[in-house]
């Protein structure tokens, strides 16, 4: 069966050590990999991911061109690195979120609110995990990183619908609500004030809720 969050956001991602550190400072300090991952990320809040080449990742965090290739065969090498970071952020905000109720209905609720607070407090990396388009063939392993979020949270959905096949149906229904209240968010469709955040938190929960119940009925 397909992971859900390959359906959601079209790519696979990986396991990545060491974690990415997401303030860009535009030196290296003798971390030439995590320099070039935060000039990247720095690059991505600034044109999204598509928007900058692995040169210019080099000249912003202050190396030579040819630097890169130490540690990245190319620039989708480099987005992959930082889409498993994604991921890996999103797991750990979502295993915090589903751990605040043992209610199915009321976890999943809160995996889509989390998943709103995510695309809002981590832009590049939300970009980067959902819209670079890596190739999975490519990056064959990176499937671990999002089996990880997919195995924290169908045996939420397994236990209101029945069968594989449901619970996955029933988590992808919630995602896909999730992520397009989070898009609408970016887009500013519930405004700009300080509340926005919090309005499309509650959209997405009640949202969850609703798609759940039927479930639960």
């Amino acid at each position: 069966m397909v992971n859900p969050f390959y359906l959601v956001n079209g790519v696979n991602l990986s396991a990545m050590s060491p974690p990415v550190k997401r303030r860009p400072t535009g030196h290296h300090h003798g971390d030439l990999r995590n320099a070039l991952l935060q000039a990247a990320l720095e690059l991505i809040r600034e044109r999204g991911p598509h928007g900058f080449t692995l040169a210019e990742a080099s000249r912003r965090a202050g190396v030579s061109v040819a630097a890169p290739y130490k540690h990245f065969a190319d620039r989708e090498t480099l987005l992959a690195q930082l889409a498993t970071e994604g991921y890996r952020e999103q797991r750990n905000r979502f295993a915090t979120a589903v751990g605040v109720s043992e209610d199915p209905v009321e976890q999943l609720a809160a995996f889509a609110s989390a998943y709103v607070r995510f695309a809002a407090e981590e832009p590049a990396l939300f970009d980067v995990t959902f819209h670079a388009g890596l190739d999975k063939s490519r990056f064959a392993e990176l499937a671990a990183a999002g089996d990880e979020v997919a195995s924290l949270l169908l045996p939420v959905s397994g236990r209101l619908a029945p069968g594989q096949d449901d619970a996955f149906d029933l988590l992808l229904r919630v995602a896909g609500a999730a992520h397009g209240l989070a898009v609408f968010l970016r887009q500013g469709m519930f405004g700009t004030t300080g509340g926005a955040l919090t309005d499309a938190e509650e959209k997405a929960a009640r949202t969850a809720r609703d798609i759940a119940q039927r479930y639960n009925a």
